[in-house]
């Protein structure tokens, strides 16, 4: 058994009661919280071998096995970048069955303060899509939250869909993904994103400064 670090990132390493090697991101800096962690992933496992408990897994868990199973996906590094970036810091460490409807619509309202509905369904579709499968492939979960996405506006617009931006991805050239793939994550005008300057990126704080142009 192993606990050790990645960055300044504790990770686990160790084999299960049923054989089985485990290496997953504790998502904590610090080692004492990472030894809780450990702690309570190994009692969990000894029960569910043991006892027969099905374990609880947590939103890190579900978010990890998404994009590992989803590796092939053309826009997995759209998914990454959400998850990594926006998501997982809101709901990470929590047990997929404590995440409440409530808890996914207060994100999606807080969100909503500076993002179009669009912006934000693409965020809702890809929980909701990782819940789904807790549910349905993983079995971790007996009922998935209900997600509610936006409205539309009336006319011809519309948001993609996760397959619709699966679709999208495959079909264009290479040149033209990351611009793309960036107009989808953050919601900028065409204008906005081929004019953006290096000055205007603060990587550290994971931030974008840009006029609007209209």
């Amino acid at each position: 058994m192993a606990l050790y670090k990645r960055g300044s990132i504790y990770w686990i390493s160790y084999t299960d009661p049923n054989g089985k090697r485990v290496r997953c991101s504790t998502n904590v800096s610090g080692k004492k919280q990472a030894q809780e962690f450990f702690d309570k992933l190994k009692h969990e496992s000894w029960r569910a071998s043991k006892l027969g408990d099905k374990p609880r897994r947590t939103w890190d868990e579900a978010a990890a096995l998404w994009i590992k199973e989803k590796s092939y996906k053309k826009s997995i590094d759209f998914d990454i970048f959400v998850l990594q970036r926006i998501i997982n810091p809101v709901f990470s460490g929590l047990y997929l069955d404590k995440i409440t409807r409530e808890d996914i619509a207060s994100f999606a309202e807080r969100k909503r303060k500076t993002l179009a509905p669009s912006s934000v369904n693409r965020y809702l579709v890809l929980m909701r899509s990782i819940f789904n499968r807790a549910v349905r492939i993983w079995g971790w979960m007996d009922k998935a939250p209900a997600i509610m996405l936006y409205k539309a506006p009336k006319g011809r617009i519309r948001y993609l869909t996760q397959d619709d931006v699966d679709r999208l991805m495959i079909e264009l050239p290479e040149h033209l993904k990351p611009i793309v793939a960036f107009a989808l994550l953050t919601g900028l005008r065409k204008s906005n994103v081929l004019n953006l300057r290096w000055t205007q990126i603060d990587q550290k704080k994971g931030l974008s400064l840009f006029q609007d142009q209209k």
